[in-house]
């Protein structure tokens, strides 16, 4: 099993709700729609800091996994392969400047 956590930051100017309308109804369907799902694919908004006045590292954690390493190496290609329209969409919501994405190995005490 290969586990992926990512650390995206919505756009400057955008709230928390839209930008979950809009990643969840907008981005979500073009992704399922270029490649098989992977077995987990979680979004996690970060709540409450539309009226903060700090600026925190990220906005959502998304949760990704896969059966192996080659099935995440062939999703990651197919996302990012010239013209699918996900680097390009992605910045309809996201500094993609400030993502940050890490394969991580899980230790669970309790589910």
């Amino acid at each position: 099993m290969i586990k992926v956590m990512a650390f995206l930051t919505k756009k400057d100017g955008m709230n928390t709700r839209d930008l979950i309308e809009y990643y969840e109804n907008q981005h979500v369907p073009l992704i399922t729609r270029l490649a098989p799902i992977p077995n987990v694919y979680k979004r996690n908004y970060i709540l409450g800091k539309d009226d903060s006045s700090t600026k925190d590292d990220f906005d959502i954690v998304t949760e990704l996994v896969f059966p192996d390493r080659g099935a995440y190496e062939a999703w990651v290609a197919k996302m990012y392969a010239p013209h699918s329209g996900v680097a390009e969409d992605e910045l309809n919501f996201l500094d993609r400047s400030r993502t940050r994405s890490y394969v991580v190995e899980e230790h669970v005490t309790s589910e």
